[in-house]
């Protein structure tokens, strides 16, 4: 069978979806009464009220969910997510989206967050998606926002929401 020279051209495989992840509320659940069973507490920042709360099974579905997505964080710990959590879920340095300085209104992640993404497919896993989902909603690339409970924070049933996504 004889190709055509533009059968003959490398296709390049699209781009990986970005898994946007935020901090408190969903790897922490900061909001819950008292830790969590299956969370241990740390006290990476002094005056930790309450410390950050943070479970030893989210490792292997953080591993899962990298082998699907590029993960980045998307939180206003910013690189001390790379100093404190990667390390202890056995990630590599993540990239980080810039937001303004904390505290800032949930609402004011939006504009980094869509510059950052630009055209590509990406899922969003936050506790408090306000006009998240009207700039998923408006998106051409394929996007999912998830949001999680600010007292559970990321459940197994929301990870395979991503991974069946």
């Amino acid at each position: 069978m004889h190709r055509k020279a533009s059968d003959r051209t490398p296709r390049t495989a699209s781009p990986r979806p970005l898994l946007l992840l935020d901090v408190d509320g969903v790897l922490n659940p900061f909001a819950a009464p008292a830790c969590p069973p299956g969370y241990r507490e740390h006290g990476f920042f002094p005056d930790d009220d309450p410390p950050v709360r943070l479970n030893d099974s989210h490792a292997p579905w953080l591993a899962l969910l990298s082998a699907r997505f590029d993960l980045v964080w998307a939180t206003g710990w910013e690189d001390e997510a790379n100093a404190y959590l990667a390390p202890h879920f056995n990630l590599p340095p993540l990239p980080v989206i810039r937001f303004p300085p904390v505290p800032f209104a949930p609402a004011a992640k939006v504009p980094p967050i869509a510059a950052f993404t630009g055209d590509r497919p990406a899922a969003w896993v936050d506790d408090a998606h306000t006009e998240a989902r009207l700039w998923a909603e408006s998106r051409a690339a394929r996007t999912l926002s998830v949001a999680t409970d600010p007292a559970r924070g990321l459940t197994e049933e929301t990870a395979r929401t991503l991974l069946n996504w």
